[in-house]
């Protein structure tokens, strides 16, 4: 069995790279460090003299509450526990959470996390389970069936939770308000996979991000021009294992249990909002072409880009006009209509 993971050291390559060029003399704020199973790379401009250390210090905070695979987390307790009450923090993204399941159709759903484990991708301990064991999965991935009373929460027995898809995209959404609050002219907040983009840019200009290259996870297919946003990628290149020459990717079906394999390779959406974002890149990469674009002709308030296996790129009508693809890039772009 042929294995392949992208560690933390190398996640700011494999998904988005945002640049703030022109700054001036301004000198930013930075700080690089591990969290949240990634690389997570910040620069701010103006706002307090610990405003970086404020950031930095959120995420940890995080992350300490919200990684399934730690045995001190709030989320590992619930697992372990099935009936817990959690912070008040904690217990309001898992209500949020529980609800983005129900707004993207079940595409998302946090309670996939056993087969998650059973394949191997929390340890990289690969396996492809039997088609008995994905059944009996899958029948029991249903975030219905946690019961939620005033920041208590009960599983059912063989179900465990993960926010992992969501945590990124929350700790955008907490920075974005450090930064606002500490007055922050601009920020670039790298959180591997999820960029936060805040403020203004001192020149004026927007901000550009760079859309990974599947194959070439180095490198960037293309880059947006946007304002202050969160850009979130879902992609099936960021982990992965190879058996019997097929691959296996860790973004999971919650209707089977399996890896899914539906011809897209990634998908970046733009969104104010950071938690919807990150939930929103794995759950239109679970529902397939088609069912995403009718997701987003129904919804509106965010954009996409869908890159399939075909070198097809389809790209919101939204954001369209503000994406350029890259030199040497032989894609076909389609615009998506509302």
């Amino acid at each position: 069995m042929k294995t392949f993971f992208r560690g933390a050291l190398c996640a700011l390559l494999l998904t988005l790279c945002a640049v703030l060029a022109s700054c001036g003399t301004t000198q930013p704020t930075t700080a690089s460090f591990e969290a949240m199973d990634t690389l997570m790379t910040l620069k701010v401009y103006g706002g307090s003299s610990d405003i970086g250390d404020k950031l930095q210090s959120r995420i940890e905070a995080l992350d300490a509450s919200l990684d399934a695979t730690d045995k001190n987390s709030e989320i590992s307790r619930l697992n372990t526990e099935k009936s817990a009450s959690l912070s008040e923090e904690t217990a309001d993204l898992l209500t949020d959470s529980l609800a983005l399941c129900e707004q993207l159709d079940g595409a998302f759903d946090i309670t996939v996390y056993p087969a998650v484990q059973a394949w191997g991708f929390t340890t990289g301990d690969y396996r492809v389970p039997d088609e008995d064991e994905l059944k009996t999965f899958a029948e029991h991935i249903d975030y219905r069936g946690i019961k939620a009373d005033k920041g208590s929460f009960t599983l059912p027995d063989q179900t465990e939770i993960d926010l992992g898809a969501v945590a990124k995209g929350y700790a955008a959404d907490v920075c974005r308000d450090i930064s606002d609050q500490n007055g922050a002219q601009a920020a670039i907040l790298n959180l591997g996979g999820t960029i936060c983009l805040c403020g203004q840019k001192p020149d004026g200009s927007r901000f550009t991000v760079g859309v990974a290259d599947p194959d070439n996870p180095a490198a960037y297919f293309g880059t947006l021009a946007c304002d202050a946003c969160t850009v979130a990628t879902s992609g099936g290149y960021e982990r992965y294992f190879e058996h019997d020459g097929k691959r296996y990717i860790h973004i999971l079906d919650p209707a089977t249990a399996k890896p899914v394999d539906n011809g897209i390779l990634s998908v970046t959406i733009v969104s104010d909002n950071g938690t919807f974002a990150d939930a929103a890149s794995t759950a239109l990469f679970v529902m397939g072409l088609d069912q995403a674009t009718k997701y987003y002709q129904s919804h509106k308030d965010f954009d996409f880009i869908i890159l399939t296996d075909d070198n097809n790129l389809y790209i919101t009508e939204g954001i369209f006009d503000d994406f350029t693809l890259g030199d040497g890039y032989d894609f076909t772009l389609h615009k998506v209509m509302l």
